[in-house]
C-alpha cells in the first residue's frame, strides 16, 4: 500500500487497503474480514472505493446506496469503528497509512455484507407517531401558521434522514432490542415541540416507558455519529424534561 506523503495532490492516484467485514448467508456461518487493495484519489469517498471493488474486483460485495450525496442516509456503515455515511467520508480525511476497516452498523440483524435489516429501526420510528396530528382544521385556503421562534424550537430535529447512524452507535440499543433508540426519540421531538401539533402528550406517554427516553445513558455517541449534525443528546434531554413536566 502506498503511504501518504506531503507532496500528494488531488490529481495523484494511490492504493489503499480496505478490510471489509463480509457475510454471505449462503456460504458463511458467521461474518469474516476480507482485504481489498484499491486505487483511489484523495478526494474520493469510501463509497467510491466500494464501487470500484464491486465493479472491478468482486461483484458479490453488497451494500446499500442511493443518492450518494448524504441525503437519503442509505449507506450508513462503520468506518474505522465509527458510524458514518460512506458517501460523505473522504479518503483524505482518514489515515491512509493504515488499512481502513469497514463493516455493517451494529445492533440490527445482519443480512449480507454491509446490509442490515432496517425493519426494527423503522418499527420504533413508526411507534412514536412521527407525523402531524392536529385536531383543528384551518380555514379554507389557509395554512397552519407558525412563528420563526416557534419553528426554531424543533428546527434541529427536522434534519433527520433516518440513516440509523445515531441509533446503531448507542450501546444501550446494542444490548436492548426493545429500546426505541435515539432516532425515534429525535423524530418524536420534532412533533412534540411543533406548535401546530396536538398529540404531544400521546408521544410523551409512549416515551415515558421503561424502553423509552429513560434508557438513554447520555454517552453522546449518537450526537457524534449524526451526519447531519443534529444535537441528538440535547433533543433526548428536552424530551425527558417534557415528560417530567407532563406537557410541552
Amino acid at each position: 500500500m502506498a503511504a501518504a506523503t506531503q507532496t500528494l495532490t488531488a490529481a495523484d492516484a494511490f492504493t489503499i487497503t480496505l478490510i471489509i467485514r463480509r457475510f454471505l448467508p449462503d456460504v458463511d456461518d458467521e461474518a469474516r474480514w476480507e482485504s481489498f487493495d484499491v486505487s483511489v484519489y484523495s478526494t474520493d469517498r469510501i463509497l467510491d472505493a466500494l464501487h470500484k471493488i464491486k465493479w472491478e474486483q468482486d461483484g458479490t460485495l453488497s451494500f446499500r446506496r442511493s443518492c450518494a450525496h448524504g441525503i437519503c442516509g442509505s449507506d450508513a456503515m462503520r468506518i474505522n469503528g465509527r458510524n458514518r455515511l460512506a458517501c460523505k467520508t473522504l479518503i483524505k480525511d482518514l489515515d491512509i497509512t493504515q488499512p481502513i476497516y469497514v463493516e455493517a452498523i451494529k445492533g440490527l440483524p445482519l443480512e449480507k455484507d454491509l446490509i442490515v435489516d432496517m425493519e426494527p429501526f423503522f418499527e420504533a420510528f413508526r411507534a412514536v407517531k412521527p407525523f402531524l396530528i392536529a385536531n383543528s382544521t384551518p380555514e379554507a385556503g389557509k395554512e397552519r401558521t407558525q412563528s420563526v421562534a416557534q419553528r426554531a424550537i424543533f428546527d434541529d430535529t427536522t434534519k433527520c434522514i433516518l440513516c440509523a447512524a445515531c441509533t446503531t452507535s448507542c450501546p444501550v440499543f446494542w444490548t436492548d432490542g426493545q429500546y426505541f433508540g435515539p432516532a425515534a426519540i429525535v423524530n418524536a421531538h420534532r412533533f412534540i415541540f411543533d406548535s401546530r401539533d396536538d398529540a404531544a402528550d400521546v408521544r410523551l406517554d409512549i416515551l415515558n416507558d421503561k424502553e423509552g427516553v429513560w434508557r438513554c445513558r447520555t454517552t453522546f455517541n449518537c450526537t457524534e455519529a449524526c451526519p447531519r449534525g443534529i444535537e441528538v443528546t440535547k433533543a433526548i434531554a428536552e424530551v425527558k424534561q417534557a415528560v417530567l413536566r407532563g406537557k410541552r
